[in-house]
């Protein structure tokens, strides 16, 4: 099995890329080309959660190329909450002058939202929350961009909003991105009647 993801915490991907195992970690196409595997023609490839379809598409061109026979997920089945983040983040880029992404300094995903907005040319600053802003970054900026790594709580969100306005900033706006529908179904052994719940 091909793992695509980041190799930040090397303890936790300790299990891949061991000569006597059958699991690899890939963060590049350059990594895919080192890769000595045990069985080429009986290889699967997954995602971390976190990547988007940007990120791993030159990834997966550089497997499918390597290793024809490779089985793995659809486009569509990566992660699209992830892509619909960065998506949104390069649109707020655009529209602002500095970005504040609220997201632990450990969470890959939020990391990579401050990176594409840092690619974009804009100033973004990684914060775990309200408290962490500081008023020099803020200085003579008219617009703010606001957004969160996945598993940042929407309170986090509202407190850098209104520590903003109490720093002078005026209303915010909520930008349009894309519409999420997706529904995933309670596993059954956590469902419960509410009939039953007094």
């Amino acid at each position: 099995m091909v793992m695509l993801g980041i190799r930040k915490l090397k303890a936790r991907w300790a299990q891949y890329n061991n000569p006597e195992g059958g699991m690899y970690l890939v963060e590049s196409p350059e990594d895919v080309w080192k890769l000595q595997v045990k069985n080429e023609n009986n290889l699967c490839f997954m995602t971390q959660t976190t990547l988007s379809v940007d990120d791993t598409s030159d990834i997966i061109d550089a497997l499918r190329e390597r290793f024809p026979k490779i089985v793995g997920p659809r486009k569509d089945d990566i992660c699209y909450a992830t892509t619909n983040r960065q998506e949104a983040v390069r649109n707020l880029a655009s529209e602002a002058e500095v970005v504040l992404v609220v997201g632990s300094k450990n969470s890959s995903n939020s990391n990579r939202l401050a990176e594409l907005a840092q690619r974009a040319g804009i100033p973004a600053f990684l914060i775990d929350s309200a408290e962490d802003i500081r008023e020099e970054w803020l200085k003579d900026v008219k617009r703010i961009g606001v957004t969160a790594g996945a598993s940042a709580p929407d309170i986090l969100v509202q407190d850098v909003i209104k520590r903003l306005q109490a720093l002078g900033g005026e209303d915010a706006v909520e930008m349009q991105g894309r519409e999420e529908n997706i529904v995933f179904e309670v596993p059954k052994e956590l469902r419960v009647d509410v009939k039953q719940i007094d």
